[in-house]
This record gives structure tokens, C-alpha cells and sequence, in this order.
């Protein structure tokens, strides 16, 4: 379960899942074997940051930076949409 995720974790896409453009659906998808999952403009910036080097941390700070939004919103919302990954599948603690 990912309900314990930290900012130090480093995050990752597991082998097999891929970002791509996909211009039939018009926006980013998250590709895994027999399964799409279509990304908004938000869920886009925070996965595409997503390196398997980079902490969550990191991540929240560069999303603050680029978007000069509040971190500790930022830090939530991020935190969130790495756990629903998670539990789907499309994305795992490196």
C-alpha cells in the first residue's frame, strides 16, 4: 500500500507503463499493458517530473517553482495522485 509515501521516496514508472501523447484522445496517457489511463493537464506536469531519481520532494519543489503555487497544496495534491497510481499499478517506490 502506498499510504505511507514520504518526500524523501523516489517514485517511479514500473516497467512496461509509458507516457505518451496520444493524438486520438487529444492529451498525455499513462500506457500499461491492456490498460490506458488519460491524464489532465496537471496529472501530465506532476508525471512527466516523474525520473526514478528524483524524490517527491524534489518534485513538489520544482512543481512550486514552475507553477509559483503553495507547496503545502502542491505537496497534497501530489501525494494524492502518486497513491492512486500506486494502487493502480502504473506507478511504484523505486
Amino acid at each position: 500500500m502506498s499510504g505511507g509515501l514520504a518526500e524523501a521516496t523516489v517514485v517511479r514508472l514500473p516497467r512496461g507503463v509509458r507516457l505518451r501523447h496520444d493524438q486520438a484522445r487529444g492529451g498525455w496517457v499513462l500506457l500499461a499493458p491492456e490498460r490506458v489511463f488519460q491524464l489532465d493537464a496537471i496529472a501530465h506536469a506532476v508525471v512527466e517530473r516523474v525520473d526514478g531519481e528524483r524524490s517527491v520532494a524534489g518534485i513538489i519543489d520544482d512543481l512550486a517553482i514552475s507553477f509559483d503555487a503553495e507547496r503545502q497544496r502542491i505537496h497534497d495534491d501530489v501525494l494524492a495522485l502518486f497513491r492512486s497510481l500506486i494502487d493502480k499499478g502504473v506507478m511504484e517506490v523505486a
